[in-house]
């Protein structure tokens, strides 16, 4: 039986990933920070699970990866950790670099003294785009990061290549473009809006304050995307991909979606609030996703609609249910 090692395990990405492998016939082996238990709701439904196993270790920590290499033996590594909340790594620069650059240096040096035939999946974000040199991005579209989360995931992204190129490592990158879920953080923009507009919908809250509802974003549905880095380690050679769904929608439209699929008009409800403006503020991402639909055969089945629908409905039931933890 094949095994897989994913790191950030208990995240939005990565318990959707370990559902999608353990279905494929993999034991999967999820890295945990022990101090990160209060996210491990979206990973509880596979308590029981024969093939799935938790790990305590850190990314910061080579000596803790080298060790979990030689003991785990994985075919697949999945590289999902990250401080990954954009606004929070103005507050945190220096902690965001040691975890989301430097823990991908450590993750491709361990791969390398272990067993460099392990192959690795990078996740590397839309982010790096930043202030945008074309529209829509491709793989060759420069990089312009405009925060330190997406400086940070240029140097995973570059250090992943370097790797690839100068060891011969099995090693491709994601350029991952928005991707939500009902599994997706209470931090994050779009959940704010679903969760607000679920409260509301009860009357137990009254606003939803949000930053620039003009910024537009490519998003996609979270299980379509985690299928497509599988589908990644599963080539002939490694590359990296845009993975997106090719479409923008602005926060204004999201908010019309979400307080619309619980027959709500978000106009009422929305106010501006300047806390949330970003120093330096990225309006436009859009993917190309051509290269992923022509070599992986990979499309979202998923639709910006539908996945916003199944987010509010899911919050709705998680007011309606008292579940406050599940943040």
């Amino acid at each position: 039986m094949d095994r897989a090692f994913i790191t950030g395990v208990n995240g939005q990405d990565g318990s959707f990933l370990a559902d999608l492998l353990i279905r494929e016939g993999l034991e999967v082996f999820g890295l945990v920070r022990r101090k990160s238990d209060a996210t491990n709701w979206r990973i509880r439904h596979l308590a029981g699970e024969e093939r799935f196993h938790l790990v305590d270790g850190d990314l910061t920590d080579l000596s803790c990866l080298l060790r979990l290499l030689a003991e785990i033996k994985p075919r697949y590594l999945f590289n999902l950790a990250a401080q990954s909340f954009v606004p929070f790594s103005w507050d945190a620069p220096v902690a965001t670099a040691e975890v989301t650059a430097n823990g991908v240096l450590n993750v491709l040096e361990a791969v390398r003294s272990v067993d460099p035939a392990i192959r690795v999946y990078q996740a590397s974000s839309s982010e790096m785009f930043g202030k945008v040199r074309e529209t829509p991005q491709t793989e060759e579209t420069p990089f312009y990061p405009r925060s330190p989360y997406g400086v940070s995931k240029c140097f995973g992204h570059y250090i992943t290549v370097n790797y690839r190129e100068s060891y011969d490592l099995f090693a491709a990158s994601g350029i991952l473009f928005n991707h939500e879920s009902e599994r997706r953080g209470l931090a994050f923009v779009t959940r704010k809006v679903t969760y607000g507009a679920a409260r509301i919908k009860r009357g137990l809250q009254s606003k939803v304050a949000l930053g620039n509802l003009d910024a537009a974003r490519d998003w996609g549905y979270a299980p379509d995307y985690v299928r497509a880095m599988w589908l990644m380690l599963n080539q002939d050679a490694p590359e990296d991909y845009v993975i997106a769904t090719g479409v923008n929608h602005t926060v204004r439209e999201l908010c019309a979606a979400a307080f619309g699929a619980l027959d709500l008009d978000w106009n009422k409800y929305v106010e501006i609030d300047q806390r949330f403006l970003r120093p330096a503020e990225v309006n436009t991402l859009l993917g190309n996703p051509a290269k992923a639909k022509q070599n992986l055969g990979w499309v979202p089945e998923t639709s910006f609609t539908q996945m916003i629908a199944k987010m509010a409905e899911a919050d709705l039931k998680r007011v309606d249910e008292g579940i406050t933890w599940e943040i």
